[in-house]
């Protein structure tokens, strides 16, 4: 400012001193000596630590923090970072300013950390140094490991879950939130039986903790028992098996209910005929007549503990040939529902017989004449179902429709993969599990048909990329609405740590 206004400015400039010990020019400082002569008679390093030993878990990849706790920490992670710089000792007496790891082979058993640090030294003069401590791995295992090692059927907890249905639709669905969320994630053992799945754990802590969270995401009920292994009379310590026995409820989303008449009051007069719609830790009921939803808690549904009057694996296919709305659209529940008046007739009557149904459906705003639909043949179903005799004056319909079917447009295209694909749990098979791998694989197949056609689902799982995805050329492009599939966005990168660190490894030797 005072330049362009034409005044005269005095430049200020920095004095210069020359260093007590080689006389060279340097900016003045405290001990006037440069940093080289200063470094040369002080060492701020001298008295810490530049080896230290720590104690590696190879089953586990844990380090040992003492006395008895183990830390779970990946090579090169902040945890590791953490737990290395915590482990040096006399560390208090500097300023540490940055810490980083230097690359080393991983099979060397070497873990190199920089530090950098700060101390006052002559004159108040502050100096900072950098210098590398090298840490040991002594590999030894910890004591789970050891005694799954030892004795791989050594467990403390088992939790076994149980769900009487004719179907593992359910199980497929949880196993995905169980590894969402890692609850099995201290499991010695996981093992598949023919109607349900058992997990092992070597504490029972771990498995009251695991009980827990399936009580969160289903309705479920639970008893524990225990098993004396053996006890010291001397010192009065006893070792147990405990048992945690969980039962799932056997309804499941798309099962069509006939409601007690005791539940039907307590919900309002709701159906008596519902749909299960969603099922968490409680389960929500919807009348396909009136537009109307219930829900039922845990407790509410096991003081009853009714059945499915059908299940999701006896829909059978319609065409719509006639479409009439008569209500207008309705949000019940964050999903779109209008009634209509349709005209139906089941996929298998073609060229046997000309039965059309005249029926009530809530999915107007979702069907038009032509379209294929997925519901249920009450028409020519044998239901003996208890609670259904007890409405003697209840009028049935001939078919209730569930949901719009894609399975044309599905065959239309050809890809042979999904782009998306699922992890899952390293379960074993029972030997005594009578599993019929073409039902099981059928299943699971109508299990990602339900994740790509309903969001809803998709919110509380992981879906991760396939890389061995290829697009089809034959692909239908032709088909105006396509079948629903599940958008690129939803995707999370399958990351892999050996990948990974090859790639760093490549680019720091370039």
């Amino acid at each position: 400012m005072a330049e362009e206004a034409g005044m005269f400015m005095v430049h200020q400039t920095v004095g210069s001193v020359l260093c007590c010990k080689c006389g060279i020019p340097m900016a003045p400082n405290a001990a006037n000596m440069c940093v080289k002569c200063l470094r040369s008679e002080v060492d701020i390093t001298e008295g810490l630590q530049k080896h230290v030993t720590i104690v590696h878990c190879p089953e586990c990849d844990c380090y040992l923090q003492p006395p008895r706790t183990w830390i779970k920490a990946q090579l090169e992670s902040k945890e590791l970072l953490t737990f290395c710089v915590k482990r040096l000792k006399n560390l208090n007496k500097v300023r540490l300013v940055h810490a980083e790891f230097i690359w080393t082979e991983p099979h060397s058993k070497r873990i190199k950390v920089k530090l950098k640090v700060q101390k006052e030294v002559l004159n108040g003069a502050i100096l900072e140094q950098s210098y590398v401590v090298e840490f040991v791995q002594q590999e030894h295992m910890c004591e789970s490991c050891s005694r799954v090692q030892a004795n791989p059927d050594q467990w403390v907890a088992s939790v076994q879950l149980r769900q009487h249905v004719s179907h593992r639709r359910t199980f497929f669905y949880l196993e995905q939130l169980i590894l969402r969320h890692g609850a099995a994630a201290s499991a010695i053992k996981i093992k598949q039986m023919e109607q349900g799945i058992d997990f092992f754990f070597a504490n029972r802590s771990h498995g009251v903790k695991f009980v827990e969270f399936v009580g969160k995401v289903a309705p479920v009920r639970s008893r524990s028992d225990k098993q004396l292994v053996s006890h010291d009379s001397k010192s009065n310590n006893y070792n147990y098996k405990h048992t945690f026995s969980v039962e799932i409820s056997p309804i499941c989303r798309e099962d069509l209910i006939c409601l007690p008449p005791r539940v039907r009051s307590s919900l309002g007069n709701l159906g008596p005929l519902v749909i299960c719609t969603k099922v968490t830790n409680s389960i929500a009921l919807f009348d396909p007549f009136t537009l109307r939803q219930g829900f039922l808690d845990t407790d509410q549904y096991w003081r009853y503990s009714f059945k499915s009057l059908h299940t999701s694996r006896e829909l059978v296919e319609y065409i719509v040939l006639d479409m009439e709305i008569i209500s207008p659209e309705v949000n019940v529940g964050g999903s779109r529902f209008a009634l209509a008046d349709a005209q139906v007739a089941r996929v298998s009557d073609f060229g046997k017989n000309d039965t059309i149904f005249n029926i009530k459906t809530h999915l107007g705003h979702l069907l038009n004449p032509g379209d294929y639909a997925l519901g249920y043949d009450l028409y020519g179903a044998n239901s003996n179902d208890d609670e259904l005799e007890k409405y003697k004056g209840l009028v049935i319909p001939d078919a209730i429709l569930i949901k719009k079917s894609y399975e044309e447009k599905r065959q239309k295209k050809h890809a042979k993969a999904r782009p998306w694909k699922l992890k899952s749990l390293g379960m074993e098979v029972d030997d005594k599990a009578k599993l019929d791998q073409e039902k099981v694989d059928s299943e699971y197949e109508h299990f990602l048909k339900d994740l790509e056609e309903n969001p809803e689902m998709r919110l509380n799982i992981s879906l991760y990329h396939n890389e061995e995805y290829q697009p089809s050329e034959m692909a239908s492009m032709t088909d105006g609405e396509d079948a629903p599939s599940v958008p690129l966005e939803e995707l999370l990168a399958d990351l892999e740590l050996r990948d990974d660190e090859d790639e760093d490894d490549s680019s720091m030797r370039e």
